[in-house]
């Protein structure tokens, strides 16, 4: 039996989508059991992508489930597909692809729940046990690495990503144009940063590994945190996921919590052989200073992204949360003096004052 179209409480700027999204739906309907009048927008991100969570009717195989409204023309679903499937095969709780329609940009996926890690820490004594089933997560996925499956995050790469941070920060957002002796400290500095980058051990990276891409599953008694927003994954430095997961793009963590939750990751780590790489098993004031500096890496870019968000796609709100990676950018500078001269450069673009800080071990 077809089920009866009902008006959606969607909204759609492109009628063609629309259009093509009902009939793609509705079998969908009878085959998973879904209610179809309990459609509704679950969640929008940085990119072109669109959440909808619908309800499933007696006898469907879940409470709900999740469909991805991503437009061909302007999202890429195969990297998701592929990743997914790699994260399963890690043994990561990810989201399975029920349905897919390539044409159209249109995915059902299991639903991993309503709640966020994000949500669900407090701000001020977050619960470590949570931290510790994200690195749970995190080491699972670091265990299967292997090269030649997802692309390379080479030094071209790195090298694109910084740029956002001169093009869309400081020459698009801040309206700055810098001087030659300025554009030489900001190239000096990327230099610096993209070789030591490099030199970190490879492994499979989310690349935005944070509690609000990690959900708290529907069965509370599940001991995992699910993992989401993982399709720009790459193959790179080791470095780059417990920077993302301890310096939030929404919310810091002070420098204890920061620590308490690295080091105990370290540890572990060692113990699965990820930390055997120069003096990194024995130390871990060399493995922090290497986060550090992934992480800068990482701040840099965001600050850049956050303003094209801004300026470009008309999403105002990211740029909120640019003065917390000013404040990472300016803390991981003074703490290393070959960083001094940006930590300069950056103070003179926010019309902050230096910071004084030390590095873990020695600088």
């Amino acid at each position: 039996m077809k089920p009866q179209t009902q008006p959606l409480a969607i909204s759609w700027s492109d009628s063609a989508r629309h259009a093509s999204f009902l009939p793609w739906l509705e079998p969908l309907v009878i085959q998973h059991h879904l209610n179809l009048q309990s459609l509704a927008l679950a969640s929008a991100d940085a990119s072109f992508r669109r959440y909808f969570r619908i309800a499933g009717e007696p006898g469907s195989a879940h409470p709900s489930f999740i469909i991805m409204d991503a437009p061909p023309d302007k999202e890429n679903c195969t990297p998701f597909v592929a990743v997914t499937n790699l994260l399963h095969q890690a043994g990561l709780l990810s989201p399975r692809v029920l349905n897919w329609d390539e044409p159209h940009g249109f995915m059902l996926l299991d639903d991993l729940g309503q709640h966020t890690m994000m949500q669900t820490l407090s701000p001020t004594a977050p619960d470590l046990a949570l931290f510790t089933k994200a690195t749970d997560a995190l080491l699972l996925l670091q265990q299967a690495s292997r090269p030649d499956v997802l692309p390379a995050y080479d030094e071209a790469l790195l090298r694109r990503e910084l740029s956002l941070f001169p093009d869309w920060y400081i020459s698009q957002h801040k309206q700055i144009t810098l001087n030659n002796t300025e554009q030489h400290t900001l190239q000096n500095a990327f230099d610096l940063i993209v070789a030591h980058n490099l030199n970190a051990p490879k492994v499979f990276v989310h690349r935005d590994f944070m509690p609000r891409n990690l959900m708290i599953a529907h069965d509370s008694s599940e001991p995992r945190l699910g993992v989401l927003d993982f399709q720009d994954a790459v193959y790179g430095p080791i470095t780059y996921d417990i920077a993302s997961l301890m310096r939030d793009a929404f919310i810091s963590w002070n420098e204890e919590i920061v620590l308490d939750v690295t080091i105990r990751y370290w540890e572990r780590a060692k113990k699965m052989g990820l930390m055997d790489f120069e003096d990194w098993h024995q130390d871990f004031g060399a493995f922090y200073r290497s986060v550090e500096w992934m992480g800068l890496q990482r701040h840099l870019k965001i600050a850049g992204i956050f303003a094209r968000l801004t300026l470009r796609d008309h999403k105002p709100v990211y740029l909120q949360d640019t003065p917390r990676f000013i404040a990472y950018i300016r803390h991981t500078c003074s703490r290393y003096r070959e960083l001094k001269p940006l930590l300069q450069l950056i103070d003179c673009i926010e019309g902050t004052t230096p910071e004084t800080s030390f590095a873990i071990g020695r600088v």
